[in-house]
């Protein structure tokens, strides 16, 4: 991927790009194509340190001199009020990903290349510099730092101790107490103490979210390497002590890692590949365990998101070990019958505010033994929390979540946003949906159909006869209750004798689901529906045009953004469900297929588009359909990722896998 496949690139262009790089424990680092940072979020250290959580951003960035013949040429770029300066960005011939962030830069005569990535498992950059073209040059390094929370801004302070500690080609500041001291490895010829504050950064996006948008950035020393005849400089900034001599094999280790996993990808198909390299970036360690990011930069692991992702983002691609890993992860986190919503940034309790996230627990579940074929993993380690889940439903749990006496599961209390439609504006909850959502019956449903597979598969003949039950109960009240024959679809709540008739993607899940609540005509007049009314090339919209409530962009300060996040704004990750239930509606057929491989790939273009190598997480609800919110999303890409391979390209679960363990084998556990 190069800067030239975008030609005529100007400024405002380029910063629309962003890269991004992670380590696997939550840590990662971001900018944008021509190394100015307009986020908070963006730097080259922005280090987990309570993994995957506890983020901070450490070392902001390093401004860069190359000096050729005396002249001194700025390969940097800053945003300050009212202007760019340094301009870096004219200097740079070329932007790539092989297969990390790899600048080209031309000044007086001389080409040098920079590369960044970051080291698998640690909070570990490295930066190399290399000159193409053999000259007389020195290149000074000035890090900037900030050593703040990745949702704060830093400023000059009094606190702040410039002092650090130098060795051999190394340099360690520890500027703050509570916090880890940096080391920066080098093999500079010299290093000379400044103690500058550099002031009034300006970060454009949060000034178009309306948020804080200016910060200090400190500058403790510089760097000074003689490039004439060695060619080559690095630093490699980490929170531990890291020798320069283990660049080249850092390096290696690092391509070799990613080209396993992109060989690894379920079809030889390029698209799949490059999603399949996007999936990694979300699976990160959490202690012994493994969880999944929900999107990059600024969400640690939920449970809805992590649920809806494991099929596309572990499954689809092989790596069945580590979707075990994660559901245990939460498995030991369930609470009076609920999955944890999400662990906090600072690493407090989890918290348990949703009535899906525990019922997507269910799919995921039944998608790695179909997957597998290990059953025994699920009967071992999850049927005993999944009784449990099913218990505290019958008899009520936190927030009025309780199966009723239709056999259906209300939940919700006034104030509270328990569906993925979650948006919370101090006490105003924009989308409260309170009682019965269409999709959380569709799951609940789909719980207990699962529930009664896995008891055949241990020939408990009472168990699956119960859950058979509850499953028919629950469907008959649903389609005498949730049926708007007027709509041609179905209503999104019903709460008592309130009806919402609301145009919402949410009803795609009574056909998409493993086991779907809705069949035959109503099926198909749903997919329509849904087709004709919220269908776009980037996904659903989550709310019909039709509607007076409708918000056609996503943007502006926190109340005007939050507000228009369920009222049409477009998720790519609902693209997914759809096409599984148009494929399923049409009953896999070619026509059918070709046009859903064509919905599914108009996200290759979106790859180079804002978040390059990954999917946004939402976008404007009218066209273009700009992309917004989060640049890299768990669900969006792993369901996308599930649909192409599963549904489009024919590789779905339960056909070529065999079990592993014996039907007596599986009753005996």
């Amino acid at each position: 991927m190069r800067l030239a496949d975008w030609p005529g690139m100007d400024l405002d262009s380029a910063l629309g790009k962003e890269w991004l790089e992670t380590n696997g424990i939550g840590g990662f680092a971001s900018s944008t194509i021509v190394g100015l940072n307009t986020r908070r979020y963006h730097g080259l250290l922005v280090a987990a340190t309570h993994p995957p959580v506890g983020r901070m951003v450490l070392l902001s960035k390093l401004e860069e001199t190359l000096i050729v013949s005396g002249e001194r040429f700025e390969l940097s770029a800053n945003q300050y009020p009212g202007l760019v300066h340094p301009q870096g960005n004219l200097y740079l011939e070329e932007f790539r990903l092989d297969p990390f962030p790899v600048f080209v830069y031309q000044a007086g005569g001389v080409t040098i290349e920079k590369r960044i990535f970051l080291v698998q498992g640690e909070n570990t950059v490295v930066v190399e510099y290399e000159v193409l073209t053999p000259s007389a040059c020195q290149l000074e390094i000035r890090p900037l730092i900030a050593f703040r929370d990745y949702h704060s801004l830093t400023h000059r302070n009094d606190s702040l101790n410039a002092q650090f500690e130098t060795a051999p080609q190394c340099v360690t500041i520890a500027p703050y107490s509570g916090v880890p001291a940096l080391h920066f490895a080098h093999n500079a010829a010299s290093v000379d103490a400044t103690g500058n504050w550099y002031f009034d950064f300006c970060y454009r996006l949060e000034e178009e979210r309306g948020l804080d948008a200016r910060e200090d950035l400190f500058n403790p020393f510089i760097l000074k390497f003689d490039l004439t005849n060695t060619r080559s400089a690095a630093v490699i900034g980490s929170t531990s002590e890291r020798s320069i001599f283990q660049v080249a094999e850092l390096r290696k280790q690092e391509i070799a890692r990613r080209a396993s996993i992109r060989n690894a990808a379920p079809v030889a198909d390029a698209f799949v590949r490059d999603l399949t390299a996007a999936a990694d970036q979300f699976i990160v360690k959490r202690g012994d365990l493994q969880t999944v990011i929900a999107g990059y930069h600024w969400f640690s692991d939920w449970g809805r998101d992590t649920m809806i992702a494991l099929p596309g983002l572990t499954l689809a691609t092989g790596r069945f070990e580590i979707a075990k890993n994660i559901l245990r992860t939460f498995a030991g986190a369930v609470d009076r019958g609920m999955l944890p919503n999400r662990w906090p940034d600072a690493g407090e309790t989890p918290e348990y505010n949703t009535a899906d996230a525990t019922l997507w627990f269910f799919e995921a579940a039944g998608a790695l033994a179909r997957y597998s074929g290990d059953y025994s993993f699920v009967f071992e380690h999850l049927r005993d929390v999944l009784n449990s889940i099913i218990d505290w439903h019958l008899r009520g749990t936190r927030f009025c979540i309780h199966v009723n006496d239709r056999g259906l599961l209300e939940c919700g209390e006034p104030g509270s946003h328990l569906t993925w439609m979650d948006v919370k504006i101090g006490d105003y909850a924009v989308t409260p949906r309170k009682g019965m959502p269409v999709e959380i019956e569709a799951l609940w449903y789909n719980a207990l159909c699962t529930m009664e597979d896995f008891a055949v598969r241990r020939n408990d003949a009472a168990a699956s006869q119960k859950f058979g039950a509850m499953a028919a109960r629950a469907k008959e009240s649903f389609d005498e209750l949730f049926w708007n024959e007027g709509a041609g679809c179905l209503f999104d709540v019903v709460d008592g004798e309130i009806r919402d008739a609301s145009i919402r993607p949410n009803q795609i899940f009574s056909v998409s689901l493993t086991h779907p609540i809705l069949t035959g005509e109503r099926a198909a007049r749903v997919l329509e529906r849904v087709e004709r009314d919220l269908l776009t090339p980037r996904g659903l919209r989550s709310l019909s045009k039709d509607d007076p409530q409708y918000r056609p962009h996503y943007q502006g300060p926190p109340w005007d953004r939050d507000n228009a996040y369920h009222q049409g704004t477009v998720w790519s990750w609902l693209l997914g469900p759809f096409v599984t239930s148009y494929l399923r509606v049409h009953d896999h057929s070619a026509p059918a297929r070709e046009k859903a491989e064509a919905w599914l790939r108009g996200f290759e273009e979106h790859l180079r588009e804002a978040g390059l190598g990954q999917i946004s997480e939402i976008f404007d609800g009218d066209a273009p359909h700009t992309p917004r919110g989060c640049i890299a999303q768990a669900w969006s890409v792993g369901e996308i990722l599930r649909a192409l391979v599963e549904d489009v390209l024919g590789q779905r679960p339960g056909v070529q896998n065999v079990a592993h363990s014996s039907q007596n084998e599986l009753a005996s556990i």
